[in-house]
């Protein structure tokens, strides 16, 4: 249950984050501006000032509300919610960044469900008119509303944030906000902190006062800072020795999700972290410090580049007494922490063990013999400890002469459902199975712990030694496959038609019934896999398939390869459809060959055309090179 709730927190943080990061840089240019030519400026220019109000009044509020829109329903959300969000703009005279975040989505919504509606019931001939105008007259409604009700709802909404945020300030409350920022940001919701709460509010701020503390409350490096020095001087292990390398990425780089596993393996930490950023914000409030923009990432040299003129005592002053609170309470900690002599070397040997464990979410420690192709290290902003990763055990691959391998990083969200490997800090691995639900996840707790790296190099590496001696036998004895199941002309249906997912998959989960492969409640097993995630993968092509659960409904290892020339409509996506759909029952692994043959088969997009209107199973079976 609570893993549950963390998960959707997680996840509506990442949500609201995910539509101002990919448009940090327009933040940055409007910081910059803002810093060169207001009047009290560096380059104060009354002609090139005239720049500024655009692009925080239209430019900003409707690239999220594009943002918003396309998060929910790909391109036609974008489009709906900019003309959304032009309402809200329209209504007020304040910056409307927190409209184009509440209207941008829900119009996306709006109009996926509508999709989801009309799906399949519109005639040949007709899809491009109904598609355009279904935008242009939801847009039409959806922006008289914004501008007649909305936008008057989110200014009232703002005046009543802007006279609570007076009330905090008046009564010198800010500090106090430490107390649910810092333990938020372990859980990995500091980019759903800082852009998604932090950087409107400070947006709404600076548009009038050119200078906001709000920019400064999250990104100060100075916490993070105390506690890696902390751990470097007087932690023990591992993690005492990789302190001082974290520190420089911290503060230079602006990754701290890279001291996040230093105060989770001592959350005691904490404290130290929420004593330093009180201690930023009292000084920030007390000295009227802040910066003109989002600093993005929270490095000193971003820090440093929005601080506006006359203001580089003070936030240097605030960045130094958090670093030295932090550091000071984290030393005591650690100092008595420690006083557990010899039990150190055991502490330390455990979590060795714990953090290079493989865990694999099809609940065992064992890689496929397969060879693995492609490692994605994920973040939640695929920006920062993923990128980090990702060098890491770049480097240490190319070591290995594993060149058939690559590694990238990517946002969580981002995550594409055909990858073999994904790699991501334990505490985000449930998300990034929800988005990748086909692949092998492993969890680890430090992005810098080499003794994971080195073990996971030693699995590929077998792996493929393993590989390579299976393809060995399989030259040298032909007849001796190790196919345990074998595709004929019995498994594949064509000229099928469908009206939805659900109908398709009801037709190849009776077939697998038929012929013998499952028992009869393995179909519903089928329909409520699909509702925990699409099994939709690109390119025309689904793989429906039961779960876990359903393991003792299965016969035998069975495959349906069934066609649906008009198409079927399986992803989020109203162009999500499938022509091609592959419905599987495994008893063990025994399917895996002839999947992985089908899947490189249809790597070729004139293979999956000519698949999707053959008439003869023979020449499916010959394109699949199953003949």
């Amino acid at each position: 249950m609570l893993i549950s709730i963390k998960l959707k927190i997680q996840n509506f943080g990442q949500f609201l984050s995910n539509m101002i990061m990919p448009n940090i840089s327009i933040f940055i240019v409007w910081g910059i501006m803002s810093a060169l030519f207001i009047p009290l400026g560096w380059q104060p220019n009354k002609s090139l000032e005239q720049l500024i109000r655009p692009i925080i009044f239209y430019l900003l509020p409707i690239l999220i509300g594009y943002t918003g829109g396309s998060l929910v329903a790909g391109k036609r959300g974008g489009l709906i919610g900019s003309i959304t969000t032009i309402g809200v703009i329209a209504s007020a005279d304040i910056p409307m960044l927190l409209g184009g975040m509440i209207v941008g989505p829900m119009s996306g919504w709006i109009i996926k469900y509508i999709d989801t509606k009309i799906n399949n019931k519109i005639k040949y001939g007709f899809e491009m008119l109904v598609n355009n105008f279904s935008i242009a007259i939801l847009g039409l409604l959806l922006s008289v509303i914004s501008f007649l009700i909305i936008g008057p709802l989110i200014v009232w909404l703002s005046h009543v944030l802007e006279y609570l945020i007076k009330m905090i300030m008046y009564y010198h409350l800010l500090p106090l906000t430490a107390i649910i920022i810092e333990p938020a940001k372990i859980f990995f919701l500091n980019n759903a902190i800082n852009h998604g709460i932090f950087s409107p509010l400070g947006i709404q701020e600076a548009s009038e006062k050119h200078i906001s503390i709000f920019f400064l409350i999250e990104s100060n490096p100075g916490p993070g800072l105390g506690i890696l020095i902390a751990w470097l001087l007087f932690g023990k292990g591992h993690l005492s020795k990789s302190a001082g390398g974290a520190a420089i990425i911290e503060f230079l780089g602006g990754v701290h999700e890279i001291y996040f596993p230093y105060v989770l393996m001592q959350p005691k930490l904490i404290i130290s972290l929420i004593l330093g950023s009180m201690c930023s914000i009292f000084i920030l409030v007390f000295l009227q410090g802040g910066l003109i923009s989002t600093a993005s990432p929270g490095s000193i040299l971003s820090i440093l580049a929005m601080t506006p003129k006359g203001c580089y005592l003070t936030n240097m002053i605030s960045v130094f007494c958090a670093f030295l609170v932090s550091f000071i309470s984290a030393a005591l900690l650690l100092k008595f922490q420690y006083k557990i002599n010899h039990d150190n070397k055991n502490f330390q040997n455990h979590q060795n063990i714990n953090d290079s464990k493989v865990l694999i979410n099809n609940s065992n420690n064992n890689f496929d013999s397969n060879i693995i192709k492609t490692i994605i290290v994920a973040c939640d902003a695929g920006m920062g400890s993923s990128a980090l990763g990702a060098s890491i055990l770049r480097k240490k691959i190319k070591k290995a002469n594993l060149h058939h391998i690559s590694v990238v990083n990517t946002a969580i969200n981002l995550l594409p459902k055909k990858t073999d490997l994904v790699i991501t800090h334990k505490n985000l691995t449930p998300r990034a199975q929800k988005y990748a639900p086909y692949a092998h996840h492993i969890s680890l707790k430090n992005f810098l712990n080499d003794n994971f790296y080195d073990n996971l190099i030693e699995k590929l590496a077998q792996n493929s030694m393993n590989l390579d001696s299976t393809n060995l036998l399989k030259n040298n004895n032909k007849k001796e496959s190790l196919d345990l199941f074998q595709l004929t002309e019995s498994n594949i249906l064509l000229n099928q038609n469908a009206h939805n997912k659900e109908e398709a998959i009801n037709i190849i989960g009776q077939n697998l019934v038929e012929q013998g492969y499952v028992k009869s409640d393995y179909i519903q097993s089928m329909l409520d896999r699909e509702k925990l995630s699409s099994t939709w993968l690109g390119e025309s092509i689904a793989l429906p398939h039961g779960t876990i659960e359903s393991k003792d409904s299965v016969l035998k290892t069975g495959i349906i390869f069934c066609q649906f020339p008009k198409g079927v409509r399986f992803g989020d996506e109203i162009d999500d459809i499938a022509y091609l759909v592959i419905g599987i029952a495994a008893k063990n692994n025994e399917h895996i060959t002839v999947v992985s043959n089908i899947t490189n088969a249809l790597d070729n997009k004139e293979t999956i055309k000519k698949l999707s209107t053959t008439n003869s199973k023979s020449e499916v079976l010959s394109l699949l090179n199953m003949k």
